[in-house]
């Protein structure tokens, strides 16, 4: 009789963590903080997954990315589900993944900003109305102006550093 050993719950995160964000290939799906929970039931591995928005067109790829990584490690029988509630929140990205975005040329978002119930506040943030100071991920000022409230993806709004002159995304608080 063989004995098949599944693996560790710590092993199936650090999996997860070589799974790249489609969109932003340099951050993880578990740096973005959409991994929620893992765990077993049964013979099937759970993996729950928030997208950044309910509209997120880079979800399917995500969790067939998932999927595959799971699969490719053996892991044959692999569960997705999606939660929306609470919904997810630049708050939830690592503080590496903060790093790998700003490596990467990408403002990542203002600490403290992500939505917090305050609406009045939440909504001049995103109407572009605030006075957030967005610094450069190149050179680090904060001599910085925003060219459009939508980047390169939903998720971001492009930047033009008035210092380096150097045109960059910033990852929108949400």
């Amino acid at each position: 009789m063989v004995t098949v050993t599944r693996p560790s719950i710590k092993d199936i995160w650090r999996w997860l963590a070589e799974v790249p964000d489609p969109e932003i290939p340099v951050i993880s799906v578990t740096d973005l903080g959409i991994v929620r929970d893992v765990a077993w039931d049964g013979d099937t591995l759970v993996v729950t997954v928030t997208p950044t928005y309910s509209g997120c067109p880079a979800t399917t790829v995500i969790n067939l990315d998932i999927e595959r990584a799971l699969n490719e490690k053996g892991i044959e029988s692999v569960r997705l589900e999606r939660q929306l509630s609470p919904a997810w929140t630049t708050d939830w990205i690592s503080a590496e993944g903060r790093e790998k975005l700003k490596a990467y040329g990408i403002a990542p978002p203002v600490d403290g900003t992500a939505a917090d119930g305050r609406l009045l506040e939440r909504a001049e943030r995103l109407s572009g109305r605030s006075n957030l100071t967005i610094a450069c991920p190149r050179c680090g000022s904060t001599r910085t102006e925003k060219i459009s409230q939508f980047g390169s993806t939903p998720c971001k709004a492009s930047y033009r550093c008035s210092d380096c002159l150097e045109p960059f995304d910033y990852f929108k608080c949400i």
